[in-house]
């Protein structure tokens, strides 16, 4: 897991936006919309407190501990050490049951972020074991940022994020922005607001952008929330791929959306809001869906 203590300028925005949501897309193929439920209540605040008193390596097993009954690993023993090293930690993936993971030697001082290293890691053995993997180390480890905040840990990694005139850190692969865009996806899903838990200002504005992002998703043409301007560049969109079957979209215009086939056979495809798997309809005015993979209620205006 990549680590910038005061080091170059943190990287904000969301640049890695469709990664991220092929990545939430993949966990709900793989562990199905059951399987994603059983992670509804977030890894609490005090299961990942470390006081400055208290026993360094004690105190990260502990930790560790604790990430490991979040997942649901009750067979696997996380066997945690510190060392000199250029990232903030890594984990030997092997057979199991014992994980090795080693820290960045600085968390012996910064201990307040043993937890957040430690959510990045326990979530690699949770995609391992799984066999979730995406191709090339960028990808692998956006997927890994998505998963540990999206199933209830990752926020730690988010609340790690500190910047001032001076200073700046971030731990993981994600923006602090597309951190907060995974936990308001997750929020969205599971009626809770993790604003609360955050310790850093910084790490609470960039939970506000994310979530204005993830919210602008939830009101998109067809979705019958969509506001009026949305509305009117559909009903521009429809009548071009009316007048030219196989057309999509009007020419340069970047929309969510695509139409497929003609006449009475018109239908309209369109990412899911939660999982962001498309899901096809037909355009016959209002609507009602369900997402086939997270069963999430479609209300479309067609």
């Amino acid at each position: 897991m990549p680590d910038s203590p005061r080091r170059s300028p943190v990287e904000h925005g969301f640049p890695h936006l469709d990664t991220v949501r092929s990545a939430i897309t993949a966990l709900y193929r793989r562990l199905s919309y059951d399987g994603v439920q059983r992670f509804a209540d977030s890894l609490a605040p005090v299961e990942a407190a470390f006081a400055d008193t208290d026993d360094l390596h004690l105190g990260a097993q502990r930790v560790a501990r604790a990430m490991v009954r979040h997942f649901r690993l009750p067979d696997a023993r996380m066997i945690v050490a510190f060392r000199a090293m250029e990232h903030a930690g890594s984990v030997e993936l092997a057979a199991g049951p014992e994980y090795f993971i080693e820290l960045n030697d600085r968390f012996r001082t910064h201990r307040r972020d043993i937890g957040a290293a430690l959510s990045h890691e326990v979530t690699h053995v949770l995609l391992h074991r799984l066999g979730l993997e995406f191709a090339g180390t960028r990808d692998n480890e956006i997927l890994t940022d998505t998963a540990a905040a999206y199933l209830g840990a990752g926020w730690l990694l988010l609340d790690a994020f500190r910047e001032d005139a001076v200073t700046s850190q971030k731990l993981g692969y994600l923006t602090p922005e597309e951190f907060g865009y995974v936990l308001a996806k997750r929020a969205l899903v599971f009626g809770e607001d993790p604003s609360p838990w955050f310790t850093s200002p910084q790490a609470y504005t960039a939970y506000t952008e994310g979530r204005a992002r993830a919210l602008r998703e939830s009101v998109q043409p067809p979705l019958a929330a969509a506001g009026w301007a949305g509305r009117r560049r559909y009903a521009r969109d429809r009548r071009f791929a009316q007048d030219y079957p196989g057309g999509g979209a009007a020419p340069g215009r970047e929309v969510p959306y695509a139409f497929e086939g003609a006449g009475d056979g018109l239908r309209v495809s369109f990412p899911c809001p939660t999982c962001h798997q498309r899901n096809r309809v037909p355009v016959r005015g209002r609507v009602r869906a369900r997402c086939g993979l997270c069963r999430t209620v479609l209300d479309c205006a067609t």
